[in-house]
Protein backbone atom coordinates (compact mmCIF):
# COMPACT_ATOMS: atom_id res chain seq x y z
CA UNK A 1 0.00 0.00 0.00
CA UNK A 2 1.24 3.57 -0.69
CA UNK A 3 -0.65 4.64 2.26
CA UNK A 4 -2.20 3.21 4.53
CA UNK A 5 -4.64 4.80 7.54
CA UNK A 6 -6.18 2.57 10.37
CA UNK A 7 -8.46 4.78 13.01
CA UNK A 8 -6.97 8.24 12.68
CA UNK A 9 -8.58 10.60 15.04
CA UNK A 10 -7.81 14.42 15.91
CA UNK A 11 -8.85 16.71 18.76
CA UNK A 12 -8.45 20.14 18.81
CA UNK A 13 -8.86 20.40 22.55
CA UNK A 14 -13.18 19.35 23.57
CA UNK A 15 -13.33 19.37 19.56
CA UNK A 16 -12.79 16.10 17.50
CA UNK A 17 -11.83 16.91 14.22
CA UNK A 18 -11.25 12.87 12.98
CA UNK A 19 -13.03 9.99 14.53
CA UNK A 20 -11.44 6.93 13.69
CA UNK A 21 -10.49 7.55 9.91
CA UNK A 22 -9.60 4.53 8.04
CA UNK A 23 -8.85 3.80 4.19
CA UNK A 24 -5.65 2.31 2.23
CA UNK A 25 -4.71 3.73 -1.20
CA UNK A 26 -2.93 0.90 -3.62
CA UNK A 27 0.38 2.76 -5.69
CA UNK A 28 -0.76 4.54 -9.12
CA UNK A 29 -4.11 4.69 -7.77
CA UNK A 30 -5.14 9.22 -8.42
CA UNK A 31 -7.73 9.54 -5.42
CA UNK A 32 -9.91 12.67 -4.81
CA UNK A 33 -11.02 13.37 -1.39
CA UNK A 34 -13.82 15.67 -1.17
CA UNK A 35 -15.46 17.36 1.58
CA UNK A 36 -17.27 20.40 2.81
CA UNK A 37 -15.27 23.01 4.66
CA UNK A 38 -14.61 21.81 7.96
CA UNK A 39 -14.53 18.07 7.10
CA UNK A 40 -10.90 17.50 8.14
CA UNK A 41 -9.47 16.61 4.78
CA UNK A 42 -6.58 19.25 5.55
CA UNK A 43 -5.60 17.77 9.36
CA UNK A 44 -5.85 14.04 7.82
CA UNK A 45 -3.27 15.47 4.83
CA UNK A 46 -1.23 17.48 7.13
CA UNK A 47 -0.87 14.26 9.53
CA UNK A 48 -0.02 11.92 6.28
CA UNK A 49 2.77 14.54 5.88
CA UNK A 50 4.18 14.76 9.11
CA UNK A 51 3.17 18.43 9.77
CA UNK A 52 0.16 17.30 12.38
CA UNK A 53 0.25 14.13 15.19
CA UNK A 54 -2.61 12.33 15.45
CA UNK A 55 -4.51 11.95 18.76
CA UNK A 56 -4.51 8.52 18.36
CA UNK A 57 -4.28 5.40 15.45
CA UNK A 58 -1.71 5.03 12.68
CA UNK A 59 -0.44 5.80 9.39
CA UNK A 60 1.95 4.82 7.22
CA UNK A 61 3.47 6.51 4.05
CA UNK A 62 5.06 3.56 1.38
CA UNK A 63 5.00 1.32 4.22
CA UNK A 64 7.11 3.68 6.40
CA UNK A 65 4.89 3.96 9.34
CA UNK A 66 4.80 7.72 10.79
CA UNK A 67 5.10 6.85 14.21
CA UNK A 68 8.37 5.28 13.62
CA UNK A 69 9.99 6.27 10.77
CA UNK A 70 8.51 9.64 10.19
CA UNK A 71 11.74 11.09 8.26
CA UNK A 72 11.73 8.02 5.31
CA UNK A 73 7.85 8.41 5.41
CA UNK A 74 8.69 12.11 4.41
CA UNK A 75 11.27 11.33 1.82
CA UNK A 76 8.71 9.19 -0.05
CA UNK A 77 5.75 12.29 0.05
CA UNK A 78 5.49 15.14 -1.70
CA UNK A 79 3.24 17.91 -0.74
CA UNK A 80 1.43 20.66 -2.16
CA UNK A 81 0.07 22.87 1.06
CA UNK A 82 -3.26 24.69 0.07
CA UNK A 83 -1.79 27.92 0.33
CA UNK A 84 1.29 27.16 -1.83
CA UNK A 85 4.01 29.72 0.35
CA UNK A 86 6.81 30.33 -2.43
CA UNK A 87 9.54 33.01 -1.51
CA UNK A 88 8.33 35.00 -4.40
CA UNK A 89 11.13 37.50 -4.60
CA UNK A 90 12.95 34.40 -5.88
CA UNK A 91 13.37 33.49 -9.40
CA UNK A 92 11.89 30.17 -10.34
CA UNK A 93 15.28 28.24 -11.13
CA UNK A 94 16.58 29.88 -8.03
CA UNK A 95 13.91 28.78 -5.91
CA UNK A 96 14.14 25.34 -7.26
CA UNK A 97 18.14 25.19 -6.80
CA UNK A 98 17.54 26.63 -3.12
CA UNK A 99 14.90 23.37 -2.15
CA UNK A 100 17.41 20.95 -3.67
CA UNK A 101 20.10 21.63 -1.32
CA UNK A 102 17.65 21.14 1.20
CA UNK A 103 16.30 17.91 -0.14
CA UNK A 104 20.38 17.34 -1.29
CA UNK A 105 19.48 16.12 -4.98
CA UNK A 106 21.88 16.91 -8.11
CA UNK A 107 21.20 19.56 -10.22
CA UNK A 108 20.42 17.84 -12.97
CA UNK A 109 17.34 17.44 -10.85
CA UNK A 110 15.86 20.49 -11.73
CA UNK A 111 15.90 20.35 -15.09
CA UNK A 112 13.57 17.57 -14.97
CA UNK A 113 10.92 18.77 -13.21
CA UNK A 114 10.89 22.15 -14.69
CA UNK A 115 10.52 20.35 -18.03
CA UNK A 116 7.87 17.90 -16.57
CA UNK A 117 5.94 20.64 -15.07
CA UNK A 118 5.88 23.08 -18.09
CA UNK A 119 7.91 25.45 -16.59
CA UNK A 120 10.60 26.04 -19.11
CA UNK A 121 9.25 29.64 -20.47
CA UNK A 122 9.07 30.48 -17.28
CA UNK A 123 11.98 29.31 -15.57
CA UNK A 124 14.21 32.42 -15.59
CA UNK A 125 11.37 34.94 -14.27
CA UNK A 126 10.86 35.81 -10.75
CA UNK A 127 8.06 34.42 -9.05
CA UNK A 128 5.84 37.66 -7.76
CA UNK A 129 5.70 37.78 -12.17
CA UNK A 130 3.92 34.36 -12.87
CA UNK A 131 0.04 33.64 -12.70
CA UNK A 132 -1.80 31.65 -10.02
CA UNK A 133 -1.44 28.65 -13.23
CA UNK A 134 2.48 29.43 -12.79
CA UNK A 135 2.99 29.51 -9.08
CA UNK A 136 0.89 26.14 -8.76
CA UNK A 137 3.44 24.88 -11.14
CA UNK A 138 6.04 26.01 -9.06
CA UNK A 139 4.53 24.58 -5.73
CA UNK A 140 4.23 20.90 -7.44
CA UNK A 141 7.51 21.35 -9.05
CA UNK A 142 9.04 21.74 -5.71
CA UNK A 143 7.11 19.05 -4.62
CA UNK A 144 8.21 16.48 -7.28
CA UNK A 145 12.01 17.37 -6.97
CA UNK A 146 13.05 14.97 -4.42
CA UNK A 147 11.22 12.41 -7.00
CA UNK A 148 8.47 11.12 -4.08
CA UNK A 149 6.29 7.77 -4.54
CA UNK A 150 3.40 9.52 -3.02
CA UNK A 151 2.17 13.25 -3.63
CA UNK A 152 -0.43 14.60 -1.96
CA UNK A 153 -1.96 17.70 -2.88
CA UNK A 154 -4.53 19.83 -1.10
CA UNK A 155 -6.51 21.69 -3.25
CA UNK A 156 -3.87 22.52 -6.27
CA UNK A 157 -6.90 24.34 -8.62
CA UNK A 158 -7.92 26.83 -6.20
CA UNK A 159 -8.37 29.94 -7.68
CA UNK A 160 -7.28 29.15 -11.31
CA UNK A 161 -9.52 30.31 -14.29
CA UNK A 162 -10.84 27.91 -16.57
CA UNK A 163 -7.61 27.46 -18.80
CA UNK A 164 -5.52 27.18 -15.81
CA UNK A 165 -7.74 24.40 -14.74
CA UNK A 166 -7.45 22.40 -17.73
CA UNK A 167 -3.60 23.08 -17.69
CA UNK A 168 -2.36 21.76 -14.05
CA UNK A 169 -5.71 18.83 -14.46
CA UNK A 170 -3.61 17.38 -17.60
CA UNK A 171 -0.51 18.25 -15.41
CA UNK A 172 -1.73 16.33 -12.41
CA UNK A 173 -2.78 13.58 -15.00
CA UNK A 174 0.59 12.78 -16.32
CA UNK A 175 1.88 12.84 -12.25
CA UNK A 176 -0.09 10.27 -11.93
CA UNK A 177 0.85 7.34 -14.23
CA UNK A 178 4.28 7.07 -12.00
CA UNK A 179 2.90 8.29 -8.52
CA UNK A 180 0.27 8.11 -6.43
CA UNK A 181 -1.90 10.84 -5.99
CA UNK A 182 -3.91 11.86 -3.00
CA UNK A 183 -6.11 15.03 -3.65
CA UNK A 184 -8.24 17.35 -2.41
CA UNK A 185 -10.85 20.20 -3.96
CA UNK A 186 -14.13 21.54 -4.40
CA UNK A 187 -14.45 21.23 -7.98
CA UNK A 188 -16.03 18.13 -8.39
CA UNK A 189 -15.17 18.63 -12.11
CA UNK A 190 -11.69 17.53 -11.47
CA UNK A 191 -12.64 14.17 -9.75
CA UNK A 192 -14.62 13.63 -12.70
CA UNK A 193 -12.13 14.18 -14.81
CA UNK A 194 -8.79 13.00 -12.86
CA UNK A 195 -9.75 9.99 -10.64
CA UNK A 196 -11.35 6.29 -10.73
CA UNK A 197 -11.48 6.94 -6.73
CA UNK A 198 -13.54 9.30 -4.25
CA UNK A 199 -13.01 9.36 -0.72
CA UNK A 200 -15.70 11.90 0.60
CA UNK A 201 -15.10 12.62 4.42
CA UNK A 202 -18.21 14.62 6.52
CA UNK A 203 -17.54 16.25 10.35
CA UNK A 204 -13.97 13.87 10.89
CA UNK A 205 -15.89 10.28 9.24
CA UNK A 206 -15.92 8.72 6.19
CA UNK A 207 -18.92 8.41 4.41
CA UNK A 208 -18.29 7.04 1.07
CA UNK A 209 -15.12 5.57 -0.26
CA UNK A 210 -16.07 3.92 -3.81
CA UNK A 211 -14.79 3.98 -7.26
CA UNK A 212 -16.19 6.63 -8.68
CA UNK A 213 -18.21 4.34 -11.24
CA UNK A 214 -19.75 2.25 -8.60
CA UNK A 215 -20.90 5.37 -6.72
CA UNK A 216 -23.35 6.67 -9.69
CA UNK A 217 -24.30 2.89 -9.89
CA UNK A 218 -25.96 3.24 -6.80
CA UNK A 219 -29.59 2.27 -6.80
CA UNK A 220 -30.38 6.30 -6.40
CA UNK A 221 -32.49 8.33 -8.77
CA UNK A 222 -33.80 12.18 -8.47
CA UNK A 223 -36.88 13.10 -9.70
CA UNK A 224 -38.13 16.43 -10.42
CA UNK A 225 -41.80 17.17 -10.47
CA UNK A 226 -44.13 20.43 -10.50
CA UNK A 227 -47.17 19.82 -9.18
CA UNK A 228 -50.29 22.33 -10.18
CA UNK A 229 -50.99 22.94 -6.20
CA UNK A 230 -48.90 22.21 -3.24
CA UNK A 231 -49.27 19.37 -1.63
CA UNK A 232 -48.23 18.10 1.91
CA UNK A 233 -44.99 16.44 2.28
CA UNK A 234 -46.39 13.76 4.68
CA UNK A 235 -48.38 12.97 1.31
CA UNK A 236 -45.86 12.83 -0.31
CA UNK A 237 -44.34 10.22 1.98
CA UNK A 238 -46.54 7.41 1.11
CA UNK A 239 -44.42 7.07 -2.36
CA UNK A 240 -42.66 3.69 -2.19
CA UNK A 241 -38.88 3.40 -2.26
CA UNK A 242 -38.57 7.32 -0.98
CA UNK A 243 -35.42 8.08 0.38
CA UNK A 244 -35.62 11.95 0.41
CA UNK A 245 -38.08 15.40 0.03
CA UNK A 246 -36.68 18.56 -1.25
CA UNK A 247 -39.34 21.35 -2.35
CA UNK A 248 -37.05 23.70 -4.60
CA UNK A 249 -39.55 26.24 -4.83
CA UNK A 250 -42.96 26.57 -5.56
CA UNK A 251 -44.57 23.45 -6.71
CA UNK A 252 -41.62 22.09 -7.40
CA UNK A 253 -39.90 18.87 -5.45
CA UNK A 254 -36.94 16.79 -5.96
CA UNK A 255 -37.80 12.92 -4.95
CA UNK A 256 -35.31 10.95 -4.22
CA UNK A 257 -35.66 7.41 -4.35
CA UNK A 258 -33.25 3.90 -3.60
CA UNK A 259 -34.85 1.84 -6.37
CA UNK A 260 -33.81 0.53 -10.32
CA UNK A 261 -36.97 1.07 -11.39
CA UNK A 262 -37.78 3.95 -13.41
CA UNK A 263 -40.30 6.07 -10.59
CA UNK A 264 -41.95 8.51 -13.56
CA UNK A 265 -45.05 6.38 -14.01
CA UNK A 266 -45.12 5.99 -10.36
CA UNK A 267 -44.92 9.77 -9.36
CA UNK A 268 -47.60 10.30 -12.27
CA UNK A 269 -50.30 7.86 -11.21
CA UNK A 270 -49.73 9.28 -7.40
CA UNK A 271 -50.31 12.71 -9.19
CA UNK A 272 -53.22 11.55 -10.52
CA UNK A 273 -55.12 9.77 -7.44
CA UNK A 274 -54.49 12.91 -5.50
CA UNK A 275 -56.59 15.23 -8.03
CA UNK A 276 -52.99 17.17 -9.10
CA UNK A 277 -51.68 17.50 -12.07
CA UNK A 278 -48.38 17.34 -13.27
CA UNK A 279 -46.58 20.26 -15.10
CA UNK A 280 -43.49 18.67 -15.52
CA UNK A 281 -41.61 15.13 -14.93
CA UNK A 282 -37.93 14.87 -15.07
CA UNK A 283 -35.64 12.25 -13.85
CA UNK A 284 -32.47 14.20 -13.24
CA UNK A 285 -28.71 12.76 -13.94
CA UNK A 286 -27.61 11.99 -10.74
CA UNK A 287 -23.35 13.37 -10.75
CA UNK A 288 -20.82 13.63 -8.52
CA UNK A 289 -22.29 16.90 -6.91
CA UNK A 290 -25.87 15.05 -6.50
CA UNK A 291 -24.40 12.70 -4.73
CA UNK A 292 -22.31 14.94 -2.53
CA UNK A 293 -24.75 16.96 -1.51
CA UNK A 294 -26.84 13.99 -0.67
CA UNK A 295 -23.77 12.63 1.78
CA UNK A 296 -22.23 15.54 3.34
CA UNK A 297 -26.33 17.53 4.13
CA UNK A 298 -26.92 13.86 6.17
CA UNK A 299 -27.22 14.86 9.54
Amino acid sequence: MSIQVNKISKFYGEQKALDEVSFSIQKGEIVGFLGPNGAGKSTLMKILTGYLQPSSGEASVNGFPLSEDMLEAQKSTGYLPEHNALYTDMYVREYLEFNALIYKVPKKRIEEVILQTGLSPEANKKIDQLSKGYRQRVGIANALLHDPEVLILDEPTTGLDPNQLVEIRELIKKIGKEKTILFSTHIMREVEALCERVIIINRGHIVADKRLEDLRDEQVQIIEVEFDYRIEEIALQRLPHLLNIKNTGGFVYELSFETEKDMRPTVFDFAHDNGLKTLQLNRKNKNLESLFSELTLQK
